[in-house]
């Protein structure tokens, strides 16, 4: 099994391996509510990934996607403030598929349905602290980086 990305729940860090080694390390924010699979839990879900789709190639540092849609608005704190309601999901998007049937994959489960994202978030939100509704947010300089070093298909390991 070669896996390309190892987050670490724990720790609030994302792995980007090469050949078993690390290559590039990230401070990242998962769910606020801990490890988690289920629908609805808030959890970042565990087990095995894989990159399913990536969206946002060629598209500027903090762009909004809502419905996984660029807005054509580019983040500010003025459109923040605006909008504090907003999960903010900006630059781009790497949409992750459990591998693991009945843990991370298929019913209310479904890591895919669930639509966890590795994504961007605002300059300054905290990262190395769960605060996410269960995906895994981002800098947005990182993960622009980290977008254009992985592929579709790519495993992810969530622990």
């Amino acid at each position: 099994m070669d896996i390309r990305l190892r987050v670490s729940i724990c720790e609030q860090r994302l792995y980007l391996l090469a050949e078993g080694r690390t290559v590039a390390c990230y401070p990242v924010s998962t769910g606020k509510n801990g490890a988690g699979e289920m629908m609805g839990s808030g959890g970042t879900p565990c087990g095995l990934h894989r990159i399913r789709v990536k969206i946002g190639a060629g598209m500027p540092l903090n762009t909004v996607f809502v419905g996984r849609r660029p807005t054509g608005e580019i983040f500010t704190p003025e459109l923040a403030r605006r909008f504090p309601e907003r999960d903010w999901i900006l630059t781009r998007i790497l949409w992750l598929s459990g591998l693991e049937p009945g843990r991370n994959r298929y019913g209310d489960r479904d890591t895919l349905r669930r639509f966890i994202y590795i994504h961007g978030c605002p300059a300054g939100a905290p990262l190395g602290i769960p605060l996410s509704h269960g995906c895994i947010r981002m800098d947005n300089a990182a993960v622009a980086a980290l977008f254009e070093s992985v592929r579709v298909g790519d495993k992810v390991l969530i622990e």
